[in-house]
């Protein structure tokens, strides 16, 4: 169905249910971080506990449902597993999110007080 002259077709359920799943996942400050992490670069589940300042079983924990959720891959480096995003548009919407709201703060009040009300 076309948006009110608009030209533009509404999504399918489906799809809907499935970026608001995506969404959901990256609500979590901790998730959303990894995965911040990861858009710079892989790494293995210890330096993302280091990075991210987790415990190495709640930042495992945090991968296996980003994993599951396709947001997050990983591979076998010898005995280490190294994680990394492999979807440029996963990538996109983290780096821009969390850079305009960056740059948003950068001397006003925090996000969190914005968006409180929404």
């Amino acid at each position: 169905m076309a948006a009110a002259g608009r030209g533009f077709e509404d999504p399918h359920a489906d799809v809907l249910a499935e970026a608001a799943a995506a969404f959901g996942l990256l609500a979590s400050p901790a998730r959303l971080h990894i995965v911040w992490t990861l858009a710079q670069g892989e790494s293995d589940v210890t330096g993302l506990a280091e990075r991210v300042g987790g415990a190495l079983p709640a930042v495992s924990q945090h991968l296996t449902k980003l994993k599951l959720a396709g947001l997050v891959r990983s591979r076998r480096e010898g005995r280490r597993q190294v994680y990394f995003v492999d979807d440029p548009d996963v990538v996109d919407v983290v780096r821009l999110t969390v850079s305009r709201l960056t740059d948003r703060t950068a001397g006003t009040e925090a996000p969190e007080r914005r968006l409180r009300g929404l």
